[in-house]
Protein backbone atom coordinates (compact mmCIF):
# COMPACT_ATOMS: atom_id res chain seq x y z
CA UNK A 1 0.00 0.00 0.00
CA UNK A 2 0.96 3.47 -0.43
CA UNK A 3 1.96 5.18 2.71
CA UNK A 4 2.66 8.88 3.81
CA UNK A 5 6.48 7.78 3.71
CA UNK A 6 5.91 8.35 0.20
CA UNK A 7 5.62 12.05 0.47
CA UNK A 8 8.22 13.47 1.86
CA UNK A 9 7.14 17.04 3.47
CA UNK A 10 8.46 19.33 1.15
CA UNK A 11 11.07 21.50 2.52
CA UNK A 12 9.82 24.57 0.88
CA UNK A 13 6.32 24.18 2.50
CA UNK A 14 8.08 24.23 5.98
CA UNK A 15 7.62 28.07 6.03
CA UNK A 16 6.63 27.96 10.18
CA UNK A 17 8.56 27.54 13.20
CA UNK A 18 5.18 27.06 15.06
CA UNK A 19 5.13 23.61 15.66
CA UNK A 20 1.00 23.37 15.39
CA UNK A 21 1.78 24.50 11.67
CA UNK A 22 4.30 22.10 10.96
CA UNK A 23 1.86 19.17 11.74
CA UNK A 24 -0.70 20.97 10.06
CA UNK A 25 1.33 20.82 6.96
CA UNK A 26 3.13 17.30 7.42
CA UNK A 27 -0.33 15.90 7.61
CA UNK A 28 -0.47 16.72 3.93
CA UNK A 29 1.08 13.70 3.06
CA UNK A 30 -1.73 11.79 4.65
CA UNK A 31 -3.82 13.47 1.62
CA UNK A 32 -1.25 12.63 -0.90
CA UNK A 33 -1.19 9.24 0.23
CA UNK A 34 -5.01 8.62 0.10
CA UNK A 35 -5.71 9.56 -3.11
CA UNK A 36 -2.65 8.14 -4.68
CA UNK A 37 -4.36 4.92 -2.83
CA UNK A 38 -7.33 5.47 -4.64
CA UNK A 39 -6.12 5.79 -8.76
CA UNK A 40 -3.45 2.97 -7.35
CA UNK A 41 -6.75 0.37 -6.82
CA UNK A 42 -8.73 2.15 -9.81
CA UNK A 43 -5.84 1.34 -12.55
CA UNK A 44 -5.59 -2.00 -10.75
CA UNK A 45 -9.14 -3.03 -10.88
CA UNK A 46 -9.76 -1.39 -14.44
CA UNK A 47 -6.16 -3.89 -15.71
CA UNK A 48 -4.90 -0.40 -16.88
CA UNK A 49 -1.70 -2.40 -18.04
CA UNK A 50 -3.60 -4.52 -19.89
CA UNK A 51 -5.19 -2.37 -22.00
CA UNK A 52 -4.90 -0.82 -25.21
CA UNK A 53 -2.44 1.89 -26.11
CA UNK A 54 -4.86 4.62 -26.63
CA UNK A 55 -7.41 3.45 -23.65
CA UNK A 56 -3.77 3.82 -21.19
CA UNK A 57 -3.94 7.62 -22.39
CA UNK A 58 -7.37 7.88 -21.84
CA UNK A 59 -7.28 6.74 -18.58
CA UNK A 60 -4.13 8.24 -17.43
CA UNK A 61 -5.58 11.90 -18.25
CA UNK A 62 -9.28 11.15 -16.57
CA UNK A 63 -6.74 10.04 -13.62
CA UNK A 64 -4.61 13.04 -13.44
CA UNK A 65 -8.13 15.38 -13.97
CA UNK A 66 -9.70 13.78 -10.95
CA UNK A 67 -6.40 14.56 -8.71
CA UNK A 68 -6.65 18.19 -10.02
CA UNK A 69 -10.70 18.04 -8.64
CA UNK A 70 -8.67 16.20 -5.23
CA UNK A 71 -6.34 18.92 -4.80
CA UNK A 72 -8.87 21.75 -5.09
CA UNK A 73 -11.32 20.09 -2.90
CA UNK A 74 -8.92 20.07 -0.29
CA UNK A 75 -8.03 23.80 -1.13
CA UNK A 76 -11.42 24.98 -0.29
CA UNK A 77 -11.22 23.25 3.02
CA UNK A 78 -7.94 25.08 3.65
CA UNK A 79 -8.11 27.38 6.90
CA UNK A 80 -5.51 29.90 4.50
CA UNK A 81 -2.13 30.40 3.57
CA UNK A 82 1.44 29.83 6.04
CA UNK A 83 2.91 33.35 6.35
CA UNK A 84 2.88 36.14 4.54
CA UNK A 85 1.11 37.20 0.80
CA UNK A 86 -2.01 36.45 -1.68
CA UNK A 87 -4.55 35.26 0.07
CA UNK A 88 -5.30 31.37 -0.39
CA UNK A 89 -7.68 31.63 -3.79
CA UNK A 90 -9.15 27.85 -4.18
CA UNK A 91 -10.49 28.15 -7.81
CA UNK A 92 -6.80 28.60 -8.96
CA UNK A 93 -6.30 25.12 -8.04
CA UNK A 94 -8.63 24.70 -10.65
CA UNK A 95 -7.79 27.44 -13.15
CA UNK A 96 -5.57 26.19 -16.00
CA UNK A 97 -1.95 27.65 -16.80
CA UNK A 98 -3.54 28.44 -20.89
CA UNK A 99 -5.93 30.52 -18.35
CA UNK A 100 -4.18 32.18 -16.10
CA UNK A 101 -0.90 32.72 -17.82
CA UNK A 102 2.61 31.82 -16.41
CA UNK A 103 4.29 31.28 -13.06
CA UNK A 104 7.12 33.21 -11.69
CA UNK A 105 8.74 31.67 -8.69
CA UNK A 106 11.55 33.54 -6.97
CA UNK A 107 14.22 31.72 -5.79
CA UNK A 108 17.54 32.69 -4.29
CA UNK A 109 17.08 35.02 -0.68
CA UNK A 110 13.64 35.57 -0.38
CA UNK A 111 12.77 37.24 3.20
CA UNK A 112 8.73 35.82 3.49
CA UNK A 113 9.39 32.76 3.63
CA UNK A 114 11.35 33.02 7.01
CA UNK A 115 9.63 33.42 10.06
CA UNK A 116 8.91 36.78 11.76
CA UNK A 117 10.44 38.81 8.99
CA UNK A 118 9.32 42.62 8.55
CA UNK A 119 8.64 44.49 5.60
CA UNK A 120 11.46 46.57 4.60
CA UNK A 121 9.85 49.12 1.88
CA UNK A 122 13.27 50.67 0.89
CA UNK A 123 14.75 46.96 0.00
CA UNK A 124 11.14 46.10 -1.29
CA UNK A 125 11.88 42.83 0.65
CA UNK A 126 11.48 41.27 3.92
CA UNK A 127 14.06 41.15 6.40
CA UNK A 128 15.17 39.36 9.79
CA UNK A 129 13.61 36.90 11.35
CA UNK A 130 14.39 33.46 11.63
CA UNK A 131 15.56 30.88 8.77
CA UNK A 132 12.80 27.86 8.04
CA UNK A 133 13.44 25.11 5.88
CA UNK A 134 11.55 27.05 2.98
CA UNK A 135 14.01 30.00 3.26
CA UNK A 136 17.07 27.67 3.26
CA UNK A 137 15.85 25.60 0.11
CA UNK A 138 14.82 28.11 -1.90
CA UNK A 139 18.53 29.89 -1.31
CA UNK A 140 20.04 26.91 -2.82
CA UNK A 141 18.22 26.15 -5.28
CA UNK A 142 19.02 30.00 -6.40
CA UNK A 143 22.20 29.61 -6.21
CA UNK A 144 22.03 26.15 -8.26
CA UNK A 145 20.72 28.40 -10.97
CA UNK A 146 23.41 30.95 -10.58
CA UNK A 147 25.24 27.37 -11.05
CA UNK A 148 23.85 26.87 -14.30
CA UNK A 149 23.92 30.32 -15.54
CA UNK A 150 28.12 30.56 -14.90
CA UNK A 151 27.99 27.47 -17.22
CA UNK A 152 25.74 27.68 -19.73
CA UNK A 153 25.27 31.51 -20.02
CA UNK A 154 27.27 33.64 -18.41
CA UNK A 155 26.54 36.99 -19.73
CA UNK A 156 22.79 36.26 -20.16
CA UNK A 157 19.78 37.14 -18.58
CA UNK A 158 17.25 34.21 -19.47
CA UNK A 159 18.21 30.73 -19.75
CA UNK A 160 15.87 28.51 -21.53
CA UNK A 161 15.06 24.89 -20.16
CA UNK A 162 15.20 23.07 -24.34
CA UNK A 163 13.45 19.27 -23.25
CA UNK A 164 14.74 16.65 -25.24
CA UNK A 165 11.68 14.17 -25.89
CA UNK A 166 13.01 10.20 -26.24
CA UNK A 167 12.49 10.77 -30.43
CA UNK A 168 14.79 13.49 -30.08
CA UNK A 169 12.53 16.42 -30.29
CA UNK A 170 12.79 19.30 -28.67
CA UNK A 171 10.93 21.52 -27.00
CA UNK A 172 11.18 24.40 -24.80
CA UNK A 173 10.24 24.09 -21.48
CA UNK A 174 10.61 26.84 -18.50
CA UNK A 175 13.32 29.50 -18.23
CA UNK A 176 15.37 31.03 -15.57
CA UNK A 177 15.83 34.69 -15.48
CA UNK A 178 17.97 37.01 -13.57
CA UNK A 179 19.07 40.81 -13.72
CA UNK A 180 17.36 42.94 -15.67
CA UNK A 181 14.89 40.84 -17.49
CA UNK A 182 13.95 39.55 -13.80
CA UNK A 183 13.51 43.11 -12.77
CA UNK A 184 10.68 43.44 -15.71
CA UNK A 185 9.33 40.34 -14.34
CA UNK A 186 8.98 41.91 -10.93
CA UNK A 187 6.99 44.64 -12.47
CA UNK A 188 4.86 42.77 -14.48
CA UNK A 189 3.97 40.53 -11.84
CA UNK A 190 2.83 43.63 -9.38
CA UNK A 191 0.63 45.01 -12.07
CA UNK A 192 -0.69 41.32 -12.41
CA UNK A 193 -1.50 41.22 -8.57
CA UNK A 194 -2.85 44.47 -8.68
CA UNK A 195 -5.44 44.03 -11.80
CA UNK A 196 -6.92 40.98 -9.39
CA UNK A 197 -7.88 43.18 -7.43
CA UNK A 198 -4.93 42.43 -4.60
CA UNK A 199 -2.58 44.82 -2.45
CA UNK A 200 0.57 44.69 -3.99
CA UNK A 201 2.33 47.24 -1.72
CA UNK A 202 4.33 44.35 -0.16
CA UNK A 203 5.23 41.94 -2.94
CA UNK A 204 8.59 41.05 -2.61
CA UNK A 205 10.17 41.89 -5.77
CA UNK A 206 13.52 43.38 -4.39
CA UNK A 207 16.73 41.73 -3.87
CA UNK A 208 18.44 40.58 -7.20
CA UNK A 209 15.72 37.78 -7.45
CA UNK A 210 16.00 35.15 -10.07
CA UNK A 211 12.56 33.49 -11.26
CA UNK A 212 11.76 30.18 -12.40
CA UNK A 213 9.03 30.70 -15.40
CA UNK A 214 7.13 27.95 -16.42
CA UNK A 215 6.74 26.95 -19.85
CA UNK A 216 4.74 28.70 -22.46
CA UNK A 217 1.10 26.75 -22.96
CA UNK A 218 1.40 25.34 -26.07
CA UNK A 219 4.98 23.80 -25.20
CA UNK A 220 3.54 22.42 -21.67
CA UNK A 221 0.78 20.43 -23.29
CA UNK A 222 3.10 18.74 -25.51
CA UNK A 223 4.98 17.94 -22.38
CA UNK A 224 2.24 16.94 -20.75
CA UNK A 225 0.90 14.77 -23.46
CA UNK A 226 4.62 12.75 -24.20
CA UNK A 227 4.47 12.10 -20.36
CA UNK A 228 1.25 10.70 -20.27
CA UNK A 229 2.03 8.75 -23.60
CA UNK A 230 5.37 7.73 -21.91
CA UNK A 231 3.58 6.59 -18.86
CA UNK A 232 0.87 4.18 -20.99
CA UNK A 233 4.14 2.58 -22.87
CA UNK A 234 5.88 1.67 -20.13
CA UNK A 235 3.89 -1.16 -19.91
CA UNK A 236 5.20 -3.28 -22.76
CA UNK A 237 8.66 -2.49 -21.51
CA UNK A 238 11.08 -4.34 -19.16
CA UNK A 239 11.05 -3.11 -15.94
CA UNK A 240 14.07 -0.83 -16.11
CA UNK A 241 13.18 0.87 -19.12
CA UNK A 242 9.93 1.47 -17.09
CA UNK A 243 11.73 3.47 -14.76
CA UNK A 244 13.66 5.47 -17.33
CA UNK A 245 10.42 5.76 -18.81
CA UNK A 246 8.70 6.99 -15.16
CA UNK A 247 11.96 9.16 -14.15
CA UNK A 248 11.22 11.06 -17.63
CA UNK A 249 7.61 11.66 -16.98
CA UNK A 250 8.30 12.97 -13.73
CA UNK A 251 10.32 15.69 -15.93
CA UNK A 252 8.30 16.36 -18.34
CA UNK A 253 4.85 16.45 -15.67
CA UNK A 254 7.14 19.33 -13.79
CA UNK A 255 7.91 21.63 -17.02
CA UNK A 256 4.30 21.08 -18.01
CA UNK A 257 2.07 21.81 -15.20
CA UNK A 258 -1.32 21.94 -15.90
CA UNK A 259 -3.22 24.52 -13.11
CA UNK A 260 -1.99 27.74 -11.88
CA UNK A 261 -1.76 26.07 -8.13
CA UNK A 262 -1.80 22.73 -6.77
CA UNK A 263 0.07 20.92 -9.69
CA UNK A 264 3.11 19.79 -7.20
CA UNK A 265 0.69 18.10 -4.86
CA UNK A 266 -1.18 16.46 -8.24
CA UNK A 267 1.67 14.99 -10.15
CA UNK A 268 3.44 13.84 -6.82
CA UNK A 269 0.23 11.17 -6.16
CA UNK A 270 -0.47 10.58 -9.91
CA UNK A 271 3.67 9.55 -10.18
CA UNK A 272 3.35 7.50 -7.11
CA UNK A 273 0.48 6.19 -7.83
CA UNK A 274 1.20 5.28 -11.52
CA UNK A 275 4.69 4.25 -10.36
CA UNK A 276 3.09 1.67 -7.59
CA UNK A 277 1.83 -0.16 -10.84
CA UNK A 278 4.51 0.02 -13.56
CA UNK A 279 7.16 -0.97 -11.04
CA UNK A 280 5.89 -3.48 -8.85
CA UNK A 281 6.89 -1.43 -5.86
CA UNK A 282 6.01 2.15 -4.41
CA UNK A 283 8.38 4.71 -5.45
CA UNK A 284 9.02 7.86 -2.92
CA UNK A 285 9.37 11.27 -4.01
CA UNK A 286 12.36 13.43 -3.71
CA UNK A 287 11.04 16.21 -1.40
CA UNK A 288 12.36 18.39 -3.76
CA UNK A 289 11.18 17.00 -7.08
CA UNK A 290 10.02 20.08 -8.28
CA UNK A 291 12.53 22.42 -7.59
CA UNK A 292 15.39 19.82 -8.94
CA UNK A 293 13.15 19.71 -12.21
CA UNK A 294 12.34 23.34 -12.69
CA UNK A 295 15.81 24.65 -11.71
CA UNK A 296 18.61 21.64 -12.19
CA UNK A 297 18.13 20.94 -16.25
CA UNK A 298 17.23 17.39 -17.82
CA UNK A 299 20.26 14.84 -16.63
CA UNK A 300 20.19 15.79 -13.18
CA UNK A 301 16.07 15.80 -12.82
CA UNK A 302 15.88 12.71 -14.80
CA UNK A 303 17.73 10.65 -11.72
CA UNK A 304 17.71 11.84 -8.03
CA UNK A 305 18.83 9.94 -5.29
CA UNK A 306 15.74 8.28 -3.95
CA UNK A 307 15.65 6.35 -7.65
CA UNK A 308 18.21 4.36 -6.78
CA UNK A 309 16.06 2.18 -4.59
CA UNK A 310 13.80 1.69 -7.61
CA UNK A 311 16.82 -0.90 -9.58
CA UNK A 312 17.49 -4.18 -8.69
CA UNK A 313 20.40 -4.89 -6.81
Amino acid sequence: MISPDNFPTPALALRSTDPVEVDRVTYFARHQANAAEDLRRQLLATDWPGLPLKRRIVMLRASFTTLVQWRYGLARQAPGRIGVGIPLDADRFRLSMREAGPNFDRLGYTGRLRAGAQWDAVSRTYVGGQDTPASRIILAYGNAALDRFAAEAPDGEVLQNVVALPDGTRVNGNRLVRRAAADQIGVNLLRRIATRGHDASRIEVGGGPIYAVTAAADDADVLYAEALRLLAQACELRREQRIRAWQTARYLLYQGPRTKKGSDAVIRAFLVAVGSVLLYQVPTIEHDADLRCMVLGQPAATTMPADAALYPR
